[in-house]
C-alpha cells in the first residue's frame, strides 16, 4: 500500500471517530436540557432542502402542481388578474402576447413560482404559453 492511500483510510477513520462524539456530546447535552426542563422534547433531525438531483422524472422542488405556497406573489403581472376564470382555450393571440412578456421578463427559475402564483389566483395560462412554460421549466431541469 502506498502512504497516500493509508494517510486517506486513517483520515476516514479520525472523522468518523470525530463525528461519533460530536453526536454523543449532542444527544447527551440535550437530554440534559430536557430533564432541566429548557426543551419540551430532543427535536428530530431535518434533512435541509436541497435543488432537484435530476435523477427523478419529475422534481419536487420544482414542480409546477406542488403547492409549495398558499401566498401569492406577484411578478409585477397584476394585469393578468383580469383573465381569473377563463379557460386555457379562451385567449386571444394579443391576450397570450400579454402572458409571454411577464414570462420572458423573468429569470428562469421564477418561472415555477409564477405558474403557482397564477394557480392560486385563479388564472390559466393559454395553452401555447403553456407550452413554452413546459419548454423554460424542463431545460432548466436538464
Amino acid at each position: 500500500m502506498n502512504a497516500g492511500l493509508i494517510i486517506l483510510i486513517v483520515s476516514f477513520i479520525v472523522l468518523g471517530v470525530v463525528a461519533a462524539i460530536a453526536g454523543t456530546i449532542r444527544q447527551r447535552k440535550l437530554k440534559k436540557q430536557l430533564e432541566a426542563g429548557e426543551i419540551e422534547a430532543i427535536p428530530d433531525v431535518v434533512e435541509p432542502l436541497v435543488e432537484c438531483c435530476g435523477s427523478h422524472e419529475i422534481c419536487e422542488a420544482d414542480s409546477l402542481l406542488a403547492a409549495v405556497s398558499t401566498k401569492i406573489e406577484y411578478y409585477n403581472d397584476e394585469e393578468l388578474d383580469r383573465f381569473r376564470g377563463r379557460t386555457s382555450e379562451e385567449y386571444s393571440e394579443d391576450e397570450s402576447e400579454e402572458f409571454r412578456d411577464v414570462l420572458y421578463t423573468m429569470e428562469s427559475d421564477e418561472v415555477a413560482g409564477w405558474v403557482r402564483s397564477l394557480q392560486h389566483r385563479e388564472v390559466e395560462l393559454p395553452n401555447d404559453v403553456k407550452e413554452e412554460v413546459l419548454m423554460i421549466v424542463g431545460e432548466r431541469r436538464v
